[in-house]
């Protein structure tokens, strides 16, 4: 027994030595000299997966405050505005180095046991499975800052490279990776403890691989097509997830760990964002009162109204299609995963009802005042049993006139199924699989299953996770558009009319009239004059699908297609950190308005300039810049 805790005391100290890295080069350096006989491999892969889970401090600044801001999932404007934060970016940084680390050792280590004979039946198979976990944790360090050193364990500063040679590495390791795992052995139960996601269930690594395969190969599409259709049609041949038994998920714990939920920080409203709104509404074709307890449906609307106008309190400022308009209540018709994914206001008796932040009342506060600019009362809003979303950026003196538009209680908040930190958080979902395997059908790719089938499938697999499979028949063939424009039915692709009309009350004066309201012009996909195509359906549903587990994918479609839909933000007054949006082009999208990257951390550029300067370079014009895109996305 005391030889036992020796060796676990060791494997211990290793693993503490790895999590005190604090600099983004210790990626490549050999963090121990413990003697390979002492440690596990598990270990380390464990140690791995669990840290890349993000301990609240990591999570709140990555998860959160660029992801999910970035990815249009809440309303925050922070790096949608343009605005940087060296402290959060370093946390994050840091921390992946850290994770890598772990990895990496896992490979030498496992290399290191096999060259002195120190095998056991799954230790092959452990090998493949790190290599598997660091393509992963690789992709999402490059998916945030762009070109990474591919070498690690170097002994000196690394070498970086540019983001095609990391990509062309990621797939090869994952199809070697995955060749080479031996599916028929039994992991025992001891070990199986060590792998929090899969429980060394190597059919399912093997699937996971594949399916990631599938995923970074569509992430060339724009720039490399041709390499992406050879690797995507080679993956999709192979083994994938699409079943939710297959999904890679793990366990969430309460307290302040690296399993602490990612969404779990009481401070942070997560409000819906309005992209996620303007997809919602109108969506499927499904009514709230078929989705609500009757309670609910005095306050249901008619299907042409957009609300109360307040011309002096909405910023109209933005090229969002309901701006200035506030919803007095529910919407006719709405995607059935709004409901789920986000919180009525006033709905007390919910279970899954916010009362975050739990330190004061303002969840449970639903009356809010818009005021004048000498701060007299102009209107008092009652917001229980109502829906909105608005968009973020600068609202000048709307801002503080507006007490209504971004307070906890009065808007629709992430529900507390994702805040607890009791829910199982999703890295890879079949609905993807589906959805990428729909893209490439579109895209006249081979692939083992035709285009409808898999997008249907797809829904279907996340209606299936949200709970709404009873709705399924009647969405699939709805041919409503939403405020974007998109409809549902695979084989209804006519173009929205440019406009629509909607009825209105003045906020004011109680006086009812006529509006016009336009679909957005999204002028980041074919010039804007397509709103319904095939793409454009399969992206709205992947981005409400990967709602809110994945804001990253969400934020990668976006930059690498220009979908879904994302609004710009408000230009009352300029936003110093996003120049490129004016008050006379606001009502066009230039990518050059949505922020592309994470600016590299200034440790970097001081502990390690030639590394620096070579990132640098292999970003291109731009350079080390929030608005420089990445070698894959749109330019």
């Amino acid at each position: 027994m005391k030889n036992i805790i020796k060796k676990l005391s060791l494997v211990f100290a290793m693993l503490a030595m790895l999590a005190s890295c604090n600099d983004f080069e210790e990626i490549n350096t050999n963090p121990t000299a413990a003697n390979v006989d002492q440690v596990q491999v598990e270990y380390f892969i464990n140690n791995s997966i669990i840290g890349a889970q993000m301990n609240p401090d990591t999570a709140e600044r990555s998860f959160v405050l660029y992801w999910k801001t970035a990815g249009h999932q809440m309303l925050s404007t922070g790096i949608s505005g343009g605005s940087y934060d060296d402290g959060w970016s370093s946390a994050y940084y840091n921390s992946s180095a850290s994770w890598l680390n772990s990895i990496n050792t896992a490979i030498q280590v496992a290399d290191e046991k096999e060259t002195k004979g120190i095998v056991k039946a799954y230790s092959g198979n452990l090998k493949q499975v790190a290599r598997i976990w660091r393509v992963y944790l690789m992709s999402e360090l490059a998916d945030n800052f762009g070109p990474v050193a591919i070498e690690a364990f170097q002994g000196k500063n690394p070498e970086f490279n540019d983001l095609k040679s990391v990509y062309y590495f990621l797939l090869a390791e994952l199809k070697d990776a995955s060749e080479k795992l031996d599916v028929s052995v039994v992991s025992p139960d001891i070990l199986k403890k060590e792998d929090p996601a899969y429980q060394y269930d190597y059919k399912k690594w093997r699937k996971y691989a594949n399916s990631m395969r599938l995923r970074l190969a569509m992430r060339l599409s724009e720039v490399d097509p041709a390499k992406a259709k050879v690797e995507f049609e080679a993956a999709a041949t192979e083994e994938l997830i699409i079943d939710g038994n297959d999904n890679f998920k793990v366990q969430e714990k309460d307290g302040w760990s690296d399993l602490t939920g990612v969404m779990s920080r009481e401070w942070n409203a997560q409000i819906m964002s309005v992209t996620l709104n303007n997809l919602y509404i109108g969506l499927g074709g499904i009514k709230s009162t078929d989705q609500l307890n009757p309670s609910f449906h005095a306050s249901v609307k008619p299907a042409d109204y957009i609300g109360l106008k307040f011309a002096n309190h909405f910023t109209m400022k933005t090229n969002e299609p309901a701006a200035g308009y506030w919803l007095d209540g529910l919407p006719n018709k709405i995607d059935p995963r709004a409901y789920k994914t986000f919180i009525i206001p006033g709905d007390f008796t919910n279970s899954n009802f916010s009362g975050y932040p739990s330190w004061d009342d303002s969840a449970e506060t639903t009356k809010r005042d818009l005021v004048d600019t000498s701060g007299k009362v102009v209107k008092t809003i009652e917001a229980k049993n109502t829906w909105n979303a608005f968009a973020a950026g600068n609202w000048g003196a709307m801002g503080s006139m507006n007490q209504v538009r971004s307070f906890n209680g009065t808007m629709p908040r992430l529900s507390q199924e994702f805040r607890a930190s009791k829910s199982q958080r999703i890295f890879f979902a079949s609905w993807e699989t589906y959805f990428l395997l729909a893209e490439a059908a579109v895209r006249g790719w081979a692939v083992p299953v035709n285009a409808k089938t898999a997008y249907e499938s797809g829904i279907k697999a996340n209606f299936e996770y949200w709970g709404v499979s009873s709705y399924l028949g009647a969405y699939l063939t709805s041919e409503d558009y939403n405020r974007a424009g998109t409809s549902v039915s695979w084989n209804h692709t006519i173009e929205p009319p440019a406009s629509h009309v909607m009825q209105y009350v003045d906020g004011y004066t109680n006086v009812a009239g006529v509006t016009t309201i336009l679909y957005p012009s999204n002028t980041l996909y074919k010039n804007g004059t397509v709103k319904n195509d095939l793409l454009t359906k399969i992206i709205t549903q992947k981005f409400i699908s990967q709602t809110p587990w994945l804001p990253l994918e969400g934020w990668n479609d976006q930059r690498r297609l220009g979908l879904p839909f994302f609004e710009n933000p408000a230009i009352e007054l300029p936003l110093v950190n996003l120049p490129a949006l004016t008050s006379s082009n606001y009502m066009s999208n230039q990518v050059g308005f949505f922020p592309q990257r994470l600016k590299y951390i200034s440790d970097l550029k001081n502990s390690n300039p030639t590394g620096y300067a070579q990132a640098v370079g292999f970003l291109g014009t731009g350079g080390d810049n929030v608005f420089t895109p990445l070698w894959w996305a749109k330019h």
